[in-house]
């Protein structure tokens, strides 16, 4: 009797990263007391306004049933308010807003409608996994441009690896994983880059609401001329605690409507419509909400800084104006995941390694103080420095 022929591997998905994590996750797990500076959510929950919403879900039967690709009425209007009055971002005839599933699925969404097998997509790097993957999975192809030593955007590095097969330019602005925050006349030139190139300019602003010392995020969507080829991209996991929720939206080309519905209908049909009742709550509070919590993620920050500056001579720490991130170049030839596996094996300390951020040559971290209360950051941030110190030092 012959046996089953076991199906090939899809190489489409060998090609992709394995999302690190997950990894990391399970290291922590094997490692009960491990505090973990790894992954990016923040420490507070939901607003109530957006709990008490989900009663209008439940009183109509029919949010039971399959609602809009594009999102429930109420919530793009709110989303419509939203948009003018703080990103000074015109909804009209030339663009609008598709709700999804979270920012990555966004993302996603707009690769796969403006790609074809083979497009290339610019990445600034360090990069954000998930995008990478996203590209490598619509068998697309990354490529890398290097931001300067304090992670801010090369446009004329930019426009030197445009090519004919270039759809997109990627900004994320507050960053994710530096922190750093692109100023308003390095997003614009960008953005006139990509429009007189005639290619997309995505930008991803899931952190838009967490800057620090002054510092402004500005929405690339608000510059002039900009409707036609700008992609915007938003979250509330960050800002209103809804990180399981899996509810962002963006804003796009009135011409990429018809495409984004196609691969919105066939991924998830329409997105959740009891989180969809949820951000229209969290919307009437609005930005005060994250807000309120901000400055105590300050405080965190903060003491992060301070015991950083203590192994200033074993790490490189940029400063950073945004999002709830460090990220450290360590000055060793030590493996970046061998790193992490020790500080959390024997200082019970967590981060992620730099390599799954694009970063290949050299030894890199990145920090996430969002999810901390000030005792529990200053004593996972004293085990990091102890750890590094002893490691590396």
């Amino acid at each position: 009797m012959s046996l089953p022929k076991i199906a090939k591997l899809n190489s489409r998905m060998e090609a992709v990263q394995s999302p690190l994590i997950p990894v990391v996750g399970e290291l922590i797990r094997q490692n009960p007391g491990t505090i973990s500076l790894g992954q990016g959510v923040v420490f507070y929950p939901p607003p109530t306004e957006a709990i008490a919403s989900l009663s209008q879900f439940l009183a109509d039967p029919e949010n039971h049933k399959y609602q809009s690709v594009e999102g429930i009425p109420s919530l793009l209007a709110a989303i419509k308010s939203k948009l003018e009055a703080e990103n000074q971002i015109e909804i009209n005839d030339r663009n609008c807003i598709v709700v999804t599933a979270g920012s990555n699925m966004a993302f996603l969404n707009a690769i796969l409608a403006i790609t074809s097998v083979g497009d290339e997509i610019i990445l600034n790097t360090p990069y954000y996994f998930n995008h990478e993957m996203a590209i490598t999975m619509a068998n697309c192809r990354p490529v890398l441009v290097e931001t300067d030593p304090n992670y801010q955007l090369q446009p004329e590095a930019m426009a030197k690896a445009i090519s004919d097969n270039t759809k997109a330019v990627v900004t994320i602005s507050p960053n994710n994983p530096t922190g750093a925050v692109y100023s308003r006349a390095a997003l614009l030139e960008v953005n006139q880059l990509c429009r007189e190139r005639g290619i997309y300019h995505i930008s991803d602003e899931a952190y838009e609401y967490f800057t620090y010392n002054g510092v402004k995020h500005y929405s690339p969507a608000s510059f002039s001329n900009s409707y036609s080829h700008t992609i915007s991209l938003f979250s509330l996991s960050k800002a209103y605690g809804f990180a399981s929720w899996r509810i962002g939206y963006m804003v796009i080309p009135q011409s990429l409507l018809m495409p984004i519905k196609k691969v919105q209908d066939t991924n998830v049909i329409c997105p959740p419509v009891i989180s969809q009742y949820a951000a229209l709550g969290a919307l009437k509070i609005g930005k005060n909400y994250c807000q309120k919590y901000l400055s105590r993620i300050t405080v965190v920050r903060e003491i992060v800084l301070n015991y950083l500056k203590n192994i200033k001579d074993i790490c490189t720490i940029t400063s950073s104006s945004g999002a709830f991130y460090f990220f450290l170049k360590v000055k060793t030839e030590i493996n970046d995941f061998t790193l992490v596996k020790r500080l959390i094996e024997d200082y019970k300390v967590a981060v992620i390694p730099g390599s799954t951020f694009g970063m290949k040559h050299g030894c890199y971290l990145r920090l996430a103080y969002g999810a901390l209360e000030p005792k529990t950051a200053t004593e996972g941030i004293e085990r990091l420095v102890r750890g590094l110190g002893n490691i590396v030092g």
